[in-house]
């Protein structure tokens, strides 16, 4: 799942591509009976009512708040698109498709990154006056993707969400509070829960972890003050060097113009199963656990 470089790359990127256009265009082929009588493009009756309330609207900008990306339209509404596991916003000149030429509705028009077979399962299009389309490519069709008003984007809809770890009221202060919120919860899976802390997910909370030199494992009860202060700085390093690096595409990561970011080729315990540790002067291999279902990397040598 894109967790908050590659949400805030995206939204980043998209911002300065589309803000001052205007919709011209929506389509979806979502249809999903579970989702019948939910606010969610997935019911075909939702989605007729989103298209009219979009549609001849100018786009103000697009921002980030936790692993959402909300599109600011005239008026007072908002899109928001959660891209779960593996959603894609995508941004390029797209075709509609014959049944022959594709089992998808949509394809990017010219070859070069947005052609990239990851990216080519398109379940929303929307046009733009300039000629250009966002586009939504959603292998899993997990993404959710509805209006709302724009004072509950700011309110309403995100109470249930942690404190912005890349803000400036983020403190040290401010997280262990947070983490003081679930003293017998493992700290890896406390630090990927967003109601404590938007945005940090499987991939930046082990490379935290290792940073801070803390197993995924310890109760959140056993963390002096320096754990917790190696965790905050931590976290607030590795979340930036994750954007400046334009995100995470070990898996199928792509940002709005199809290109991967290279965090990847910068891990140190995610997926390095079985692989020497990278710590200077230590001597461990990284291991594997499972926390709660959730896979967690780290070196058992160096990671106390």
């Amino acid at each position: 799942m894109p967790e908050l470089p590659e949400v805030h790359t995206t939204a980043t990127i998209l911002n300065k591509l589309s803000k001052g256009r205007t919709i011209k265009y929506v389509w979806t082929d979502y249809n999903s009976p579970y989702y019948y009588g939910k606010n969610n493009i997935k019911d075909p009756k939702y989605f007729r009512k989103f298209s009219r309330e979009i549609k001849g609207k100018k786009i103000i900008k697009v921002w980030r708040r936790a692993k959402n990306v909300l599109i600011d339209i005239e008026g007072y509404q908002t899109i928001l698109i959660h891209m779960k596991m593996t959603g894609q916003l995508l941004y390029g000149e797209y075709k509609k498709n014959t049944k022959k030429e594709s089992e998808y509705g949509w394809s990017a028009a010219n070859d070069g990154p947005l052609r990239d077979p990851f990216s080519r399962f398109i379940h929303l299009i929307i046009e733009l006056d300039n000629g250009k389309h966002i586009a939504f490519s959603d292998m899993r069709k997990f993404g959710t993707i509805k209006l709302i008003p724009d004072e509950q984007a700011r309110k309403n809809e995100f109470v249930k969400y942690g404190p912005e770890p890349l803000e400036d009221d983020f403190t040290l202060k401010i997280l262990r509070e947070r983490l003081s919120k679930k003293p017998n919860g493992f700290i890896k899976t406390v630090l990927m829960d967003p109601a404590i802390v938007s945005g940090i997910g499987n991939i930046y909370a082990d490379e935290i972890l290792f940073a801070s030199k803390i197993r995924p494992d310890r109760k959140t009860s056993s963390l002096s003050e320096t754990d917790c202060k190696n965790i905050f700085n931590n976290t607030k390093k590795l979340l930036t060097k994750g954007i400046d690096l334009g995100g995470d595409s070990m898996s199928d990561y792509r940002n709005p113009y199809g290109e991967k970011g290279s965090f990847q080729l910068h891990h140190q315990a995610y997926q390095r199963k079985n692989e020497k540790c990278l710590r200077k002067g230590c001597d461990g291999k990284i291991e594997r656990m499972v926390i709660n279902t959730r896979s967690s990397h780290f070196c058992p040598k160096c990671q106390k």
